[in-house]
């Protein structure tokens, strides 16, 4: 009886590890194409804006220069970057064009750190600058826009320093180690990445001020200043405040932040500049605080959480599960880290800071 030859190519006839590599090389071919074509398109929104908006701008001289540079950055720049960079990608030279690239990244960096900048200097120059709101309308009313406005391109920078992140992840992903691009390419991701993780801490800290400097808005008076070193806000909403004798159940607005639960109840709604704000009641230092999730643990119709202070409890219910889950999750975390790593905030407020009702 003779013996059966087990054939160990696939179907195609390839070996396993060249088909592996020829699978490599087409996933790599089509991430490269996807990099090309989604770089011309953010070139041609990017050339939009430098051509309608800038170049015009200081040529007619309709925002002063130092509104021109606050609201537009380094955009020329990177005008200049991207379009070097599509030259390479289209002659097929992707590793030389994106090691070329990278030299520019520091201007996304310092585009991320103006950008908050820029939309107070739009929202200031459209009150106030009428030629340059009547100049803005008509140029958005140009075929070229396709309906965008000057508001939905300015972030254009921003969204695409992430996609160049996952682009060049897949790209270092499908490359085999011993090709000649593979130590090139991984240095490159990681060029980008660290410029990305940057971009991101200063986006979390514009839009962390922004809350900050709404809340305070949101306050009646200056008695409590918000802003502080290491305060981040984390969440707002009303609460029922339970009490422990036999009075009403309250409901109250309460602000969340990293260090603090303030407390506050709206204005009188007549009030002639007041009504739409709130009259802070108290502060309580989440480093003092013990929380404890009294009921709540299966999905009902909310819960109820006890906060302990030194010299208060608070009962703070909610009748919605989702919300009274975020409530609990935001600060349980937010006083796990201060007992990992106290704060110079906290360790100012000794005691619960209340004002009068």
């Amino acid at each position: 009886m003779m013996a059966t030859s087990v054939s160990l190519l696939p179907e195609n006839g390839c070996p396993p590890v060249e088909e592996q590599r020829a699978q490599w090389e087409r996933k790599r071919c089509r991430i490269a194409k996807e990099l090309v074509e989604t770089e011309q398109k953010y070139l041609e929104r990017l050339e939009l804006v430098a051509t309608f908006f800038v170049a015009i701008l200081k040529a007619k001289g309709t925002l002063k220069p130092a509104a021109l540079e606050a609201l537009f950055g380094p955009w020329e720049s990177l005008c200049s970057a991207s379009r070097a960079l599509v030259l390479h990608l289209e002659r097929g030279h992707l590793a030389l064009g994106l090691e070329g690239f990278c030299h520019q990244l520091v201007l996304y960096r310092h585009y991320a750190e103006n950008f908050a900048q820029a939309k107070k200097t739009l929202q200031k120059e459209m009150r106030k600058n009428k030629s340059f709101a009547r100049f803005k309308k008509l140029q958005e009313t140009r075929p070229e826009f396709q309906g965008w406005r000057l508001e939905d391109l300015l972030p254009l920078p921003l969204q695409r320093l992430p996609q160049y992140k996952c682009l060049l992840e897949d790209l270092v992903g499908n490359i085999l180690p011993e090709s000649s691009d593979f130590e090139q390419l991984t240095g490159i991701l990681k060029s980008v990445s660290e410029v990305f993780h940057k971009v991101q801490k200063i986006s979390r800290f514009h839009e962390n001020s922004s809350q900050m400097s709404r809340v305070q808005k949101l306050l009646k008076g200056q008695k409590i200043q918000l802003l502080a070193p290491d305060r981040w806000y984390l969440q707002e909403g009303w609460l029922m405040v339970v009490p422990s004798k036999g009075e009403e159940v309250q409901q109250r607005m309460f602000f969340l932040f990293s260090d603090i639960l303030l407390v506050a109840k709206p204005c009188h709604p007549l009030h002639p500049w007041n009504s739409h704000k709130f009259a802070c009641q108290a502060v309580y230092p989440l480093s003092q605080c013990t929380l404890t999730k009294v009921f709540g643990h299966t999905q009902s119709q909310g819960g109820l959480l006890s906060l302990s202070f030194p010299h208060k409890k608070l009962l703070l219910m909610s009748s919605d599960q989702q919300d009274f889950n975020k409530w609990h999750q935001n600060l349980r975390t937010a006083i796990r880290q201060l007992q990992i790593k106290p704060t110079t905030i906290v360790e100012r407020m000794n005691s619960t800071h209340s004002l009068p009702q």
